[in-house]
């Protein structure tokens, strides 16, 4: 029975997650380490791929585009027996300044903004921890915190970390 000194990426597959775990901090760091390695590679390959095919379809997909009579959204052409699928999104930013204006005339005339716009509040949590208590108490009932995902990283214990 050949017994490999190193778990490596592949074996991580046919484990369990509890095994996995089971692992020393080494081993997981390495494998960690390794992983985004892979990922950073298929990441640049894939980038690389996406720019070559947007060299050869982009300026079809936009003469598609433009005999369709749009200028964003989805087309579709063939490429001998392949149908090419290209998306170009379409993305809205509104000017924050001049919406809120908008808003106090409608309310000046006597409508409804919540007919016309979404309205919502956000505060930076930044700003929140800087104010006074008076205030921050004032905003409590309307606060309410959840945490992400929890990540975790690997250095060597020789390293600093910042």
């Amino acid at each position: 029975m050949n017994i490999p000194n190193r778990i490596t990426l592949n074996d991580l597959r046919g484990m369990q997650v509890g095994a996995i775990a089971a692992l020393s901090g080494e081993e997981l760091a390495s494998l960690r380490l390794e992983a985004d390695e892979q990922m950073r590679t298929a990441k640049s390959l894939c980038d690389w791929l996406d720019g070559a095919i947007a060299l050869k379809y982009g300026d079809r997909a936009h003469a598609a585009r433009n005999s369709g009579g749009k200028d964003t959204g989805t087309v579709r052409f063939a490429d001998g027996a392949v149908t090419v699928v290209a998306e170009l999104p379409k993305r809205v930013d509104w000017d924050q300044a001049k919406l809120a204006a908008l808003v106090d005339r409608i309310k000046a005339d006597g409508e409804d903004p919540t007919e016309y716009v979404d309205i919502s509040f956000d505060v930076a949590e930044r700003k929140y921890s800087a104010w006074p208590a008076h205030i921050r108490t004032a905003f409590e009932g309307a606060r309410t915190v959840r945490t992400g995902k929890q990540r975790f990283r690997f250095s060597q214990n020789d390293e600093v970390t910042k």
